[in-house]
């Protein structure tokens, strides 16, 4: 397996260009079996959720071809129902194709997904919001099974909001007769892009973004060209990485008001920055002061950036408050931060930081994607070196992201 070796203590200067959205990318890849024709996707990163996904279309009979963050996708006249656990196991998302296949092929046999091991996240929401819809569910041998004579709209309301819930349920609603609402909707700007995707293709879908979606349903859905839009969350970490380190770092080619809540957090701790249309630079000279931070769905602080805001509160002057209001396991990173040296304590879903000078770099492993990323940032501003193992996860979410810092002045560099 491949790791990361990093030198610390190395400021960050100059540019770095954003990627696609991976987490809009993934459902509008799933989306895109409702189209009748070719769908060619821009600005789609390549990670390997990215390529899980197309293994996942292609099993269902789908044409995918890949070539330098452009997707050319092709649904057959006949789909294939089935998504094996063999695929789903490793990505949470491939649990999207169920709301499509229902919605195109009446039939859709899934299994239950897999992912990072962040905690449960049951995908109940999903399920009951199709049956609501007339989707007869039955669970067996650990994969949900699902049919559809005929999918009908009707008014669903999540107890929670949930992003996968409302995507799915919202693909599914595009085709079904009669009108979709779902409420208490999840408002991330990956559900807009979705909704955005689906309309150019020829659906009608009002008010994503807001906590009530309408969607009216529409015989056919033809295939575009589309552009999938920033990653906010890769967008935050090379942020608070800059925090973390100094220097003077700009982003590019990213949507500054999709990460307003870290932006607030940042200036607040004393990070200077300023955004332009499509940029956001960040310099920090002077040791930041600590904040408390609670997640929460959009427009709140993002899950996940919570480990990464993490890594940096273990070196700000003061003491902070970490609450973590989404995902019950969403943790794993404090371990690893404490063989650094850091001084967190954790009391249920709250971790308590009281701010050391610096951090020391040793051998850590990562959990998921965004434990992952945390080990990164923290590996950069500490004294010393740092070795991280398991990048893999790292892998599934963010694109050559050892090479986007090294170009920055980052000492670090891959293991093979």
């Amino acid at each position: 397996m491949d790791k990361f070796l990093i030198e610390g203590n190395q400021p960050l200067n100059g540019e770095i260009k954003i990627s696609g959205s991976k987490n809009a990318a993934l459902p509008v890849m799933a989306a895109a079996i409702l189209t009748e024709g070719e769908t060619i996707l821009d600005n789609v990163p390549r990670v390997w959720d990215i390529r899980t996904m197309s293994f996942v279309l292609r099993t269902l009979g789908v044409r995918v071809e890949e070539l330098n963050g452009r997707l050319k996708i092709i649904p057959p006249k006949l789909l294939h129902y089935e998504a094996p656990y063999e695929l789903v196991k490793t990505m949470r998302a491939s649990v999207l194709v169920m709301g499509p296949l229902l919605a195109k092929v009446k039939r859709a046999r899934v299994s239950f997904p897999g992912g990072c091991a962040i905690g449960v996240r049951p995908i109940d929401l999903h399920l009951k919001g199709l049956a609501k819809m007339g989707a007869d569910i039955a669970i067996k041998d650990g994969y949900v099974e699902g049919y559809a004579k005929t999918l009908v709209g009707t008014r669903i309301c999540f107890k929670n909001p949930s992003v996968g819930a409302t995507e799915n349920i919202m693909m599914a609603a595009v085709l079904a007769r009669g009108k979709t609402y779902i409420e208490n909707a999840a408002r991330e700007p990956e559900i807009v892009d979705l909704a955005n995707f689906l309309n150019q293709a020829g659906a009608k879908i009002k008010n994503a973004g807001s906590k009530t979606i309408e969607i009216t349903g529409v015989d056919r859905l033809k295939g575009i060209h589309y552009k999938i839009i920033p990653d906010r969350i890769e967008t935050g970490t090379f942020l608070i990485a800059c925090a973390a380190t100094g220097g003077n770092l700009t982003v590019k080619d990213t949507e500054p008001e999709n990460v307003r809540s870290l932006i607030d957090k940042l200036q607040k701790m004393g990070v200077k920055i300023s955004t332009g249309d499509n940029t956001i630079t960040v310099e920090r000279k002077s040791r930041l002061r600590g904040v408390d931070i609670t997640t929460s769905p959009y427009p709140g602080f993002p899950t996940d950036l919570q480990p990464q805001i993490m890594s940096l509160l273990c070196t700000c002057a003061g003491s902070s408050v970490v609450r973590e209001r989404i995902f019950e396991n969403r943790f794993t990173h404090v371990g690893e931060l404490q063989r650094m040296g850091a001084n967190i304590e954790v009391q249920g879903n709250r971790a308590l930081i009281k701010g050391v000078h610096t951090l020391n770099g040793t051998s850590v492993m990562a959990s998921d994607i965004r434990c992952g990323a945390a080990l990164v940032i923290a590996g950069l501003s500490a004294r010393g070196e740092t070795k991280i193992s398991r990048v893999y996860h790292i892998d599934r979410g963010y694109e050559k992201i050892e090479e986007k810092l090294s170009a920055v002045g980052a000492r670090i560099k891959r293991i093979k």
